[in-house]
């Protein structure tokens, strides 16, 4: 796309006439080979996430989230109830489909059906998930939901820019870094300064087989190893 010239010899951006308002996502199950993404419940999912967020005795998982670690189960069940009403954000659990327990939640958030943008984040991956082509799938999942079932324009990832990994996340994952915002945020009593990503819908089909190309079982080995990395893959249908 290229910016126009109107009348008064200005530039603007380029138009965009058939646009209507997307719908905000829904609360229905995302499912994948390895995992399902179901709208959280704590009777249903609470047992099993306390148990998978326990494995994280150090609390390593927590640092840079705005909420956690919690130190006793009543205070965990009642934050899951207050996560479970929340419409923005909106949270899923994600159940590993090969043990059927549930390893840990994400959400989307920011939901702005007019404009079209929608962000994913609250990514709280236990032990059980972390590094597992489960927690790539549930990303994948989200990400297919939003382009190709709701029809938004643009998908974001904000992090503290000194979360390393979670910027190695976003472009493994195939997001665009597009800049800091300073000092954007406070959260447990500290600055937040944000790191902005974003994944376009011009840009999403040549992710999305990228995701699919990684994704396929024969992709991998006998032991499970990768034999393409998705970062690869990424790049090369990025073109």
């Amino acid at each position: 796309m290229t910016t126009r010239i109107n009348e008064l010899g200005q530039p603007i951006g380029w138009a965009v006439p058939d646009w209507t308002s997307c719908e905000r996502p829904s609360r229905t199950p995302m499912e994948g080979r390895s995992v399902r993404l179901e709208p959280l419940d704590p009777a249903r999912h609470g047992d099993d996430l306390w148990a998978a967020f326990s494995a994280d005795t150090s609390g390593r998982m927590w640092t840079y989230l705005p909420v956690g670690p919690y130190g006793d189960r009543a205070t965990f069940d009642a934050a899951l109830a207050t996560n479970a009403k929340s419409e923005d954000p909106l949270f899923f659990t994600v159940i590993d489909l090969a043990t059927g327990k549930a390893v840990g939640f994400c959400t989307y958030l920011r939901v702005d059906p007019a404009n079209g943008v929608i962000e994913v984040g609250f990514i709280t991956f236990s032990p059980l998930m972390q590094r597992t082509t489960g927690s790539t799938e549930a990303m994948y999942l989200m990400m297919a939901r939003v382009f190709d079932e709701l029809g938004y324009r643009r998908y974001e990832w904000k992090c503290d820019t000194l979360n390393a990994p979670s910027k190695a996340a976003a472009a493994r994952l195939g997001f665009t870094y597009e800049g800091l915002f300073r000092q954007a945020v406070m959260y447990k009593g500290r600055n937040r300064d944000t790191a902005w990503f974003s994944i376009l819908d011009s840009e999403w089909p040549g992710i999305k087989a990228a995701f699919q190309a990684w994704l396929d079982p024969a992709n991998f080995d006998g032991e499970g190893g990768q034999k393409r990395s998705l970062a690869t893959l990424v790049a090369e249908n990025r073109g």
